[in-house]
Formats: structure tokens, sequence, C-alpha cells
């Protein structure tokens, strides 16, 4: 074999491992994809804020997310919002599946196999329903709940009656907190969604819940956060994140950011200049903010959590007034009307197929 034989082959080689390498590099891609999960409380369909249905349209838009769990939908008028906002959503250029559904709802960009009434709605006691879904051969359980608001018990700890929301003294004895806190529904929606979730995991579905809980989390009533945020120098294992964290559920957001000081991720109340203040109060001499949305998912060695932040204005309402936010929380939304009284939250995960 000559010399110059002998480089042509060693070329010949490096050209044929270049395109395996390219190759397996690109399947290596093609095997992974972005999938961001919203949750969004649209504050009575929009229907309070001028525009806001069609900003609702706008948000979930701009927000590129891939599942949407919806708060407070009230299929005003006899329609079907669930349905109207898919062919708006159509109308924009954009597919999405969902199905009927009262008081929470979903959308999801892949098509649903079926849904489920988890918690069925009843005298404005909280809601919760369950779609399965394709995502390109992977199945996905994805729940949607917006939690009974009665019984909202911090609000007694800052000295509002959580049913009536009159002022009252702050109910500051643990024992009578948890006890008043029980009283609500919330614990058995979320109780029927961990049930029947057991089956979704056992079959390697990726599950996430997302809504509008009308509870915060233990992971932000702590030592260090007890004497912050009208907290009343109280720590409190409030039961709905309780439950879920027992039955392994990841919380997106404290995921990421583990620090309710440095990170409080506030989604109520929102400032919105499109209503008058008066619409945003209900504690009007305490720092309500609060964390009562959220993304909860369960560990899968395909999905891997990428990114969180709240979705909406940087501005919150404190004390009748209305404030920025000076933590170091990321906020982002499209620009133009905010439709709602909340913040949603948007995480970005990574699926790897196997």
């Amino acid at each position: 074999m000559t010399l110059n034989h002998k480089r042509n082959t060693m070329k010949q080689i490096l050209s044929f491992l270049l395109i395996c390498s390219s190759f397996f590099s690109c399947s290596k891609n093609n095997a992974s994809q972005e999938l961001k999960v919203l949750q969004f409380n649209i504050w009575q369909e929009g229907t309070v804020v001028p525009g806001g249905y069609e900003a609702i349209i706008s948000q979930i838009i701009q927000s590129d997310a891939d599942f949407v769990t919806l708060s407070e939908v009230r299929n005003y008028n006899n329609t079907r919002f669930c349905d109207r906002i898919i062919e708006s959503l159509k109308d924009s250029g954009y597919t999405y599946y969902s199905f009927y559904s009262y008081d929470s709802g979903l959308i999801s960009r892949y098509p649903i196999i079926d849904s489920t009434v988890v918690f069925p709605p009843q005298n404005d006691e909280g809601s919760a329903y369950r779609a399965l879904i394709d995502m390109n051969g992977q199945e996905v359980a994805l729940y949607t709940c917006h939690l009974d608001y009665r019984h909202c018990t911090y609000y007694d700890i800052y000295g509002y009656s959580g049913v009536t929301w009159e002022k009252r003294e702050p109910l500051l004895d643990l024992d009578s907190i948890l006890t008043d806190n029980r009283l609500s529904k919330r614990d058995d929606a979320m109780a029927a969604i961990i049930k029947m979730a057991e089956e979704d995991r056992a079959k390697n579905r990726l599950v996430f819940i997302g809504g509008d809980y009308n509870e915060p989390s233990h992971l932000d009533w702590t030592e260090e956060t007890k004497d912050l945020y009208s907290h009343q120098g109280l720590v409190i294992p409030w039961t709905v994140s309780s439950m879920l964290e027992k039955a392994n559920y990841i919380d997106a957001y404290r995921e990421l950011y583990p620090s309710a000081v440095t990170h409080p991720g506030f989604t109520f109340p929102s400032a919105n200049s499109y209503v008058d203040l008066s619409q945003l109060l209900w504690a009007e001499e305490s720092d309500e903010r609060e964390r009562v949305d959220f993304i909860h998912y369960t560990p899968n060695s395909q999905l891997k959590l990428q990114e969180v932040i709240i979705w909406g204005p940087q501005e919150s309402i404190h004390t009748s007034q209305i404030v920025i936010e000076k933590s170091l929380d990321t906020f982002r939304k499209a620009p133009g009307i905010w439709p709602t009284d909340h913040k949603g939250v948007l995480a970005t995960f990574i699926y790897t197929q196997k």
C-alpha cells in the first residue's frame, strides 16, 4: 500500500467517523424536547378586566406552554369555555385540545386520550380533573385543580375571616389554625388526585398537577419567614403541600428556589392597572401576598426541570398599595393587558425519550 493510499484511507475513515458523530449527535438532540407547563388563574374567564378574554389568549400564546392548567372556568352565558378558547387559539394558528369542565380546566398541545372528573365541583367547594395525553408516544397524566377558597385560614392569621373576609382578632394558636384549615374541602380534593395518580405513576406516565390551591405551602411558612409577610411569628405545616410532599411530589418552584426569603414566588394578589384597586383587596391592612398557584410533578428519570418563573407582572398588592417586588424572582409576561388578579407559574422541563 502506497503512502498516498494510506493517507486517502485515513481521510475516508475520519470522514466516516465525523458523519457518525454528527448522526448520533442529531439523534440525541431529536430524542430530547422542551416541555412547558403553565398554571393560570384566569379570574372569572377574564370577564373582570376589559379585554381580558383576548388577553388570556395572548398570554397563553406568548408563554409557549404545552400544557395549561386553568382556574376559574365558569362557562358564562351557557358557553363551554374550553371549547371557546380552543377555537380562539385555532383562529390564531395554534392547535390545542381540551374537554368540558367547570371551575378548573386545562388545554394541551398534544391529543387527549381520556378525561376524568377527579373531584366534582359542588357548592363552589373546588374541583379537579385529569387528562390522559399522548405526547408523541409518551403518556402524560395532567391534573388541574381549583381548590376550595373558603376556610382560607391564612387570612384568619392576618386578622380577617377566611370565610367572610371581615376583620377579626388574628388566629394565632397552631392547633386552631390547622383545625379550621381542615374544614375546607382542599384536603379531600388533593387526596382524590393523589389516589387517582397512583395508577399513572405505576405505568411510568409523566404526572403533573397544576392549580390555584387557595392555601400556602409549608415550604413558605418556615423559621426563616415567620417574622415576614404578616406570618405573625408562625411556622405552619399547611396540609395540601404536606400531603403532596409525603406522596413524593416535587414543588417545581421550590425545587429550583428553596428559599422563600430570596424567592417568595408570590402569585396573589397581583397588581392590575386595568381595574380599580378596590377589586384586588381582600385584607386591606395586611401583607396578604402568598404563593397559592403551584405546579407539582413526580420524579422521573426522563424529566429534568430547567426553569421556573412567575408569569405575570412584577407588581403586587401590599397593605392596599401597589408595590414592585424586590425579590430575586424572575417575572415575565406578554406585553399588553394583564387579565387577572393572580400571577401564573411557568415551568420548563427537558423530556428525554428512552
